[in-house]
């Protein structure tokens, strides 16, 4: 299959992620239901490090968790292998130049927006996650979730505009994690993208993985690239709407890619309306660009984390003191089309 996609922390910051830990170990197992809902309703919400961070300004309520849509299943003998995409906004752009006007300042304080990041990512425990726009992986991504039982790589842009932002803390870039408990790493790469025989911006993690359950290999990689055949995964905020030249590269590729996220459609499919809504002084913006492709031949989606609504996401839309990034999270559980469990 395959999956696109150090420095020590405070002991008041350690403090804080292990109280986010210790809920997630008495939390549903993966074997539960596939009705299972976005936490930014329902999770509940670690102590802070630090008081005052907003000033002492009362924090609006989290919406309500939106429900997932799609049929109840058995539970199975072997857990699925839940992926996890999310572009969370580098921290330098998010402060030094994407101008959302609609957004609190202090909405954007890296002090606070970090916790709201990680408190989604431990809320789901996704057993592959994608990350792109990230520019605190050493100081704060490598080391929490390393910690909890990820081995992580990280792959920077070449020309990052983070670079171009006064006090930035490094370049961004892509960067790939998986649950050492279940996979074993057999063979990674970082690629630079090139387009037109021209070198790109762009990035790519490519890493072969074995899974120890099944003892199959699970090819994985952030952002698009060629790939051999196989049980194959594609994660990444792509920058393209569903008509454009690039979504249609992927969904008649000839690899037999579909994308996970029509199946919340009625039909089966239709994208989203949004996965990231933004205003910014040009005005507003709403656009579905991330993307989770999979191998129809190999893989099938046992249950897709729903969106929240319009209502939910409020007026001053992405980001927020609800939600850290201007991209929304996509998680999915996905299963080898021949395991046996769907034979139960």
């Amino acid at each position: 299959m395959l999956v696109f996609a150090a420095y020590s922390m405070g002991g008041s910051t350690s403090r804080l992620y292990s109280a986010l830990a210790l809920p997630l170990r008495s939390a549903p197992g993966r074997g539960r239901s596939p009705a299972w809902s976005r936490g930014r309703g329902g999770a509940r919400r670690p102590r802070r490090a630090a008081e005052g961070v907003r000033g002492g300004a009362a924090e609006p309520p989290r919406p309500a968790p939106p429900r997932l849509r799609l049929p109840r299943r058995r539970c199975p003998l072997s857990p699925p292998i839940r992926v996890m995409q999310w572009n969370i906004l580098a921290q330098a752009l998010g402060e030094g130049k994407d101008d959302f006007v609609e957004c609190p300042l202090d909405a954007l304080n890296w002090a606070e927006r970090k916790y709201l990041i990680l408190e989604e990512i431990l809320t789901y425990r996704p057993d592959i996650l994608c990350l792109q726009e990230v520019d605190h992986y050493f100081d704060t991504f490598q080391p929490v979730l390393g910690s909890l039982g990820y081995h992580g790589t990280f792959c920077p842009k070449p020309w990052s505009p983070c670079l171009d932002v006064e006090r930035n803390n490094g370049p961004d870039g892509c960067a790939l994690f998986f649950r050492r408990d279940r996979f074993l790493l057999q063979d990674s790469a970082c690629l630079r993208l090139s387009a037109q025989a021209l070198e790109t911006n762009q990035v790519a993690i490519v890493q072969t993985l074995r899974c120890r359950a099944t003892g199959r290999p699970l090819r994985a990689a952030v952002t698009h690239l060629k790939a051999r055949s196989g049980p194959l995964l594609v994660c990444g905020d792509f920058n393209a709407e569903p008509g454009e030249d690039v979504y249609r590269l992927f969904s008649t590729s000839g690899l037999g890619l579909d994308s996970a996220y029509k199946r919340l459609s009625a039909d089966g499919r239709s994208e989203p309306p949004y996965t990231t809504w933004k205003i910014r002084p040009s005005g507003e913006s709403r656009h579905t660009l991330d993307y989770i492709w999979y191998s129809r031949r190999d893989l099938r989606v046992d249950s897709v984390l729903d969106l929240p609504s319009e209502e939910q996401i409020g007026p001053g839309r992405l980001p927020s003191y609800s939600y850290p990034s201007d991209h929304l999270s996509l998680v999915c559980d996905v299963r080898f089309q021949d395991d046996p469990d769907r034979l139960q």
